[in-house]
């Protein structure tokens, strides 16, 4: 299965690049996994919310194929425990899913347009967090949800 992160913007902060780097190596020994960033949009301080997650939306869509199964992170997801999330991964494995293609959006989230081509939205938390600590706590928990997989000693419960 192959595994894409989209992420809109990109990270001010070194060591949240340095870490989501580190997990990225550690998840491509289970998954082919990559990741694919969405140049923030210029002039946006002169758009209205709506126009630009409608921009960002476009360039989201730019990078789906008609088969990815699509999952947002949105507020409005679902929640799941790492062990949750684990098994939503195995299951996609065990359903022989193609690509699975995650998806970080900008500080407004997603437009209509993405919210239509979406087969799953998932929620990292009740709270609200920055969409650069997402990525990391993302990147942190694919990894978890393939070591639970495994049976490897990463995760305790």
């Amino acid at each position: 299965m192959k595994i894409k992160l989209i992420i809109v913007g990109k990270t001010g902060f070194e060591w949240v690049s340095q870490a989501v780097e580190m997990y990225s190596k550690r998840i491509k020994r289970y998954a082919c996994f990559e990741i694919k960033y969405i140049a923030d949009i210029k002039h946006k301080k002169n758009m209205t919310p709506e126009i630009q997650k409608n921009k960002e939306g476009e360039l989201i869509m730019s990078m789906l194929d008609a088969k990815d199964n699509i999952v947002l992170l949105d507020e409005h997801g679902e929640n799941f425990s790492s062990v949750q999330f684990a098994d939503f991964i195995n299951s996609k494995i065990m359903a022989s899913t193609k690509s699975l293609v995650f998806v970080i959006g900008g500080a407004y989230g997603f437009s209509q347009d993405v919210y239509k081509r979406v087969d799953t939205k998932l929620s990292v938390s009740k709270m609200t967090f920055s969409h650069q600590s997402v990525r990391l706590i993302f990147a942190e928990q694919l990894y978890r949800a393939f070591t639970i997989i495994n049976g490897e000693p990463y995760h305790h419960e």
